[in-house]
């Protein structure tokens, strides 16, 4: 079990490590100038959101930049002590966070994932609405991010390592 466990911190590690950068060049251009990105960071943003027809990047609406916005603000520095403590392993002090943070993340993707699913998305001049097939690819895109956080929920709730206190010997 102990085995299992060091692999899912390893997961969780390269979870939070690789969206450090995610976030940074991706996720949060809807909400920051353009200025701020080189033009060929742009250019792939755009590329992404015509070629997979994610409305919610190409023309976020203020509920879902509300969401980008708790991600810079609240996510971002947690992704770097997280990593930290999933790269160490058996970091007990994580736990509490790790449950506030896959908590969050896991009630804000899942309305995002039914906006992609079931929600209005009308043809402008950069994209098309997309096809059930396209809404069900944007899902694929989207469903690590909340599947990962409820596999952290889980890990801090039920695993031994972290939800037990170990008893501590007398001297």
């Amino acid at each position: 079990m102990a085995s299992v466990t060091r692999l899912l911190e390893l997961l969780f590690f390269l979870y939070f490590f690789s969206h450090i950068p995610i976030t940074l060049l991706v996720d949060l251009q809807p909400v920051l100038p353009a200025g701020w990105y080189p033009q060929q960071l742009l250019d792939v943003m755009k590329w992404y959101a015509v070629t997979f027809k994610d409305h919610l990047m190409m023309n976020p609406p203020p509920w879902f930049k509300s969401f980008v916005y708790c991600e810079a603000i609240l996510q971002l520095p947690f992704f770097f002590v997280a990593a930290y403590a999933f790269l160490k392993g058996g970091c007990r002090w994580i736990r509490i966070p790790a449950i506030v943070y896959s908590s969050h993340v896991a009630t804000t993707v899942f309305p995002i994932l039914a906006q992609l699913l079931y929600g209005d998305f009308p043809k402008t001049s950069q994209v098309d609405s997309p096809s059930q097939q396209e809404r069900l690819t944007l899902v694929s895109i989207y469903s690590p991010y909340l599947v990962i956080p409820l596999l952290i929920l889980l890990t801090m709730l039920f695993s031994p390592r972290y939800s037990k206190e170990e008893k501590r010997k007398r001297k």
